[in-house]
């Protein structure tokens, strides 16, 4: 008896553990890691081509989504929260879009009140150069970059972008 109840706790241990490893370990194992220096890219911000080193000074937060994408769109609520919470305090948002078609990224950009640029090369999501700077193998995937252009976070899971949020600008 005493060995079927070691056994059975041995075993409940193994399925707590596994149930509490998070979504980065199963997708976001090949993002750039902490202190790497983020890839440079231009995007259009109103109305102006802007590079992510243009930024440099702020806390920057890459969303890196596609309309198509139901996760993503799972997301965007809680982004477009985000957004509003730390713009007015300084953090910047670039969304980099992986729609091929842009009609259909303006469209959803227009519907659901998304504020931030987007970047977007119209080509299937694998065969975009940013996806390969940034290693993106899951979307959504965030990045979190530090006033000095570097990656302090990078995630599947939109709750940890809070965290770091509320970390590095001293919100209670």
């Amino acid at each position: 008896m005493k060995r079927i109840f070691t056994i059975v706790s041995l075993l409940v241990c193994c399925i707590a553990f596994v149930a509490a490893q998070d979504d980065d370990s199963k997708y976001a194992t090949e993002l750039l890691k902490p202190s790497t220096e983020a890839p440079d890219f231009t995007f259009v911000e109103n109305g102006n081509p802007t590079r992510l080193k243009d930024l440099r000074g702020s806390y920057v937060v890459i969303d890196f989504w596609a309309t198509w994408c139901p996760d993503c769109r799972k997301d965007i609520p809680a982004m477009k929260s985000l957004y509003d919470k730390y713009s007015p305090r300084g953090v910047r948002f670039v969304g980099v879009s992986f729609d091929k078609q842009r009609d259909a990224l303006d469209k959803y950009i227009e519907e659901n009140k998304v504020a931030w640029p987007q970047y977007f090369e119209g080509k299937p999501w694998k065969e975009t150069v940013i996806s390969q700077q940034y290693h993106i193998k899951w979307i959504p995937s965030v990045y979190v970059i530090d006033k000095d252009g570097k990656v302090i976070l990078s995630t599947v899971m939109i709750d940890k972008v809070e965290k770091k949020l509320t970390e590095l600008c001293n919100i209670q």
